[in-house]
């Protein structure tokens, strides 16, 4: 099995989404860094005749685990990110004008208490394994199918015909893992918008409730918006990080490559977070449309809501959330390195059949 395949799908795609469709901004930069790195090792270890493959569990495994505790660690900013996206909503257009980060912050410590700003984050962490595991088994199979479909079998190792198995491969991979991962992903955006009034007290509560007002459906509210954003956020962070590496390496070509690959990955993910950042905010609005009984504020689909954010609140309430989003990019990114490839050395000493 490629490598360059398997930790891509690994340490995830497509959900800057897919992530929310913001996750993704940390993962599309360490996705590229971690295959990289893998290929170098395979070629040292090849060199040396040692097996150098990690088990696909213990890939999954230490995929999973350096995104949950990536989010973990940036979920205050994640929750402020949400907080904002969703202020549109309040019939207090004044308040608008006024919020900024540091006030958010400072309301959330007096009024909910510190512990409030990881409201959501346990549905974030139980997302991210099942989300891992059908990425990467649905990726395996797209890949597979498209290769016998257009007949690529004795192209393979060319990169035209892998670079585009590997776009569109993982793009549907990414919309797949997302639809059947998607009731966390909105489960989770109604707890972290809940302020001092506590309308779903709990993962199960919340299930329950969505089901019984809203009806099955109710859980799914948003995903169009969500797979909407799968294929520009693969292709910008891709482009970007492909081209400001290749400039990089051209110009300071004794540059290391951890440094060059945490920087391109940043900036992809940074550029890739402004050009889809719209379409998760109207993800955000629309997971929350009819919550806790509210009655609605969007009723006209994906494009009415576009123009009823734009006719209210201007090309400007399009982008609120914006700074938290991207002040999480770094340190995400550099964090799910170091947890991925600590866990990665760990886990190599557990013997595996796969």
């Amino acid at each position: 099995m490629n490598m360059e395949a398997r930790v891509g799908v690994v340490v995830e795609g497509g959900q800057r989404a897919l992530n929310s469709a913001h996750g993704a901004v940390v993962d599309a930069g360490a996705r590229k860094f971690l295959q990289q790195q893998q290929q170098q090792q395979h070629e040292h270890s090849s060199k040396q005749g040692l097996n150098p493959q990690v088990g696909t569990v213990q890939q999954l495994l230490a995929g999973g685990i350096a995104g949950a505790f990536s989010k973990t660690c940036t979920a205050p900013l994640a929750r402020l990110t949400i907080l904002f996206q969703v202020q549109g909503m309040q019939s207090d257009v004044s308040a608008l004008s006024k919020a900024s980060i540091w006030r958010e912050a400072s309301r959330i410590i007096n009024e909910e208490g510190f512990k409030a700003f990881w409201k959501g984050n346990l549905v974030t962490i139980a997302h991210r394994l099942p989300y891992t595991a059908v990425n990467f088994y649905a990726y395996e199979r797209y890949k597979s199918f498209l290769q016998s479909t257009l007949c690529l079998e004795n192209q393979r190792g060319k990169a035209g015909a892998d670079l585009g198995v590997h776009f569109v491969g993982g793009g549907l991979a990414g919309m797949t893992a997302a639809s059947a991962t998607y009731p966390l992903d909105l489960v989770r955006t109604r707890l972290a918008a809940q302020r001092n009034s506590i309308y779903y007290r709990g993962i199960w509560h919340a299930f329950h409730t969505i089901c019984r007002e809203e009806g099955i459906f109710g859980l799914y509210k948003g995903l169009g918006a969500t797979l909407l954003g799968v294929g520009p956020s693969i292709a910008i962070s891709f482009s970007v990080y492909e081209s400001l590496r290749s400039y990089w390496q051209l110009q300071r070509p004794d540059d290391s490559t951890i440094m060059v690959s945490l920087a391109c990955g940043s900036l992809s993910g940074i550029a890739s977070s402004t050009a889809t950042f719209p379409i998760d905010l109207v993800r955000r609005r629309m997971q929350l449309e009819g919550a806790a009984g509210r009655a609605r504020v969007y009723k006209t689909g994906l494009t009415g809501t576009f123009r009823h954010i734009i006719h209210s609140e201007g090309l400007r309430g399009l982008y609120r959330g914006i700074l938290p989003e991207y002040y999480k990019v770094v340190p995400g990114v550099g964090i799910v390195f170091m947890t991925y490839e600590t866990l990665k050395m760990l886990l190599s000493s557990i013997p595996t059949g796969y």
